[in-house]
């Protein structure tokens, strides 16, 4: 495949063993050369050619490396992804991209004035369900788009255990976990909002930071809501798109972080099956013929990311998600933040 980068990731709890470590293993272009763990060797018998480091620090002194992933807990990004682009690596960060605008366009100028790549990793860009939603947008299925509603369900009613992520600290909460998913999603499919108003609360008494938020994207003619709860025994529809000529509903029917945490390989080519039954519901006019039919989406491919940054640092494409999405992402957090503490609408300008 000609140049191969050599690549080292700072952590390998859940996201480096599902979402990157067998991404980088398995594409020809990267070679998974170094694994921070702190304490333990979980990765000695999946990467055995890897080298073991116990800090981050340690990682970024490795002068054979040419990309470094950070994915650690939010609160550590900021300082940690200064360490990897002043050693004069190449970088793939973990979403959310930092805590603050300010930390993140820090870090994006230091990535230029290195003249160093920088990416925010955006998996769900990749979901299958996500694929369907956009495809039937921009195929014009719906007419002009009129609202819309994303969510993210799940059913965790007692606290998960990790206090990075619901304890009380910066960088916690569902805001800072999913809600950057759905937001990248939002902004791809419509463009960044001209202002919002957000709601956040914890609906469990175990956990310190919100773990349930609701985001509402104000247009010109078009509204989009974006929501995420933990207490979703059932869930809905991830995706209701109403445009002037139709409807689209989508279900969250990705199934790779499932085939990931069952053991799959992925590859290049298609590894993750479609869904066993149809996924979606089109009602919509086609041709002056109303037509209402069951769809089913296609399956997604993490690996697309990973494939991107590859084409983008070898010259043969755009970099998939630079830094300036991440810091849009991080301006909606710091806004939604701002509207919940002055209960208002915050105007993006």
């Amino acid at each position: 495949m000609g140049n191969i980068f050599k690549v080292g990731i700072c952590s390998f709890g859940m996201s480096g063993k599902l979402f990157h470590a067998p991404f980088l293993e398995a594409h020809p272009g990267f070679e998974l050369a170094a694994i921070v763990e702190r304490n333990n060797n979980d990765s000695r018998e999946l990467y055995p050619n890897s080298k073991l480091y116990r800090t981050v620090e340690e990682l970024c002194a490795d002068t054979s490396l040419q990309m470094i992933v950070v994915n650690t807990p939010t609160h550590l990004h900021f300082e940690q992804a200064k360490l990897v682009l002043q050693s004069g690596k190449h970088m793939v960060i973990e979403k959310p991209f930092a805590i603050t605008v300010k930390e993140a366009e820090e870090l994006a100028a230091l990535a230029k004035k290195n003249n160093l790549f920088l990416s925010v990793y955006q998996n769900r860009r990749y979901d299958g369900d996500y694929g369907a939603v956009k495809a039937v947008i921009e195929k014009g299925f719906l007419g002009e788009i009129r609202e819309a509603e994303i969510r993210y369900d799940r059913y965790r009613p007692t606290f998960g255990g990790k206090v990075h992520k619901e304890g009380d600290m910066p960088g916690a909460g569902n805001l800072f976990d999913l809600s950057p998913h759905l937001v990248d999603q939002a902004i791809q499919l419509f463009g960044f909002p001209k202002a919002l108003f957000a709601d956040l609360i914890k609906m469990r008494d175990d956990v310190a930071a919100p773990d349930y938020f609701e985001l509402l994207f104000y247009y010109d003619r078009l509204r989009v809501r974006l929501k995420a709860t933990v207490i979703a025994r059932e869930s809905t529809y991830a995706y209701t798109i109403h445009g002037m000529k139709g409807s689209f509903l989508q279900e969250r029917s990705d199934m790779q972080e499932q085939q990931l945490l069952a053991g799959a390989k992925p590859s290049l080519e298609s590894w993750c099956p479609a869904p066993a039954a149809p996924d979606g519901l089109l009602h919509t006019e086609i041709n002056g013929e109303v037509t209402r039919s069951e769809t089913t989406s296609s399956p997604g491919n993490y690996m697309g990311y990973y494939d991107d940054v590859y084409k983008a640092l070898t010259g043969q494409g755009p970099n998939p998600v630079p830094a300036a999405d991440g810091i849009m992402n991080t301006r909606i957090i710091e806004a939604a933040l701002e509207s919940v503490k002055e209960g208002r609408v915050i105007n993006l300008g």
